[in-house]
């Protein structure tokens, strides 16, 4: 991410956050945020790209008690 510049305005200053979300199915059923990515912000036009992570099943199961 350190070359990275926006695809829209070429501003090369940009944030990053990380978001969790559930999929389909028994995940979505339990409120499952077994789907990680990160989001790249273009800190001038708010451009945002975002990243697969990974997720661990031991995480999973951690957030399938935890909600």
């Amino acid at each position: 991410m350190a070359n990275w510049s926006c695809p829209k305005c070429q501003c090369e200053r940009f944030d990053t956050d990380e978001i969790a979300t559930t999929g389909s199915g028994w995940s979505k059923i339990f409120d499952m945020q077994n789907r990680k990515f990160t989001a790249v912000v273009c800190k001038n036009c708010t451009y945002t790209e975002f990243y697969r992570g990974k997720t661990s099943t031991l995480g999973n199961v951690f957030d399938l008690f935890t909600n």
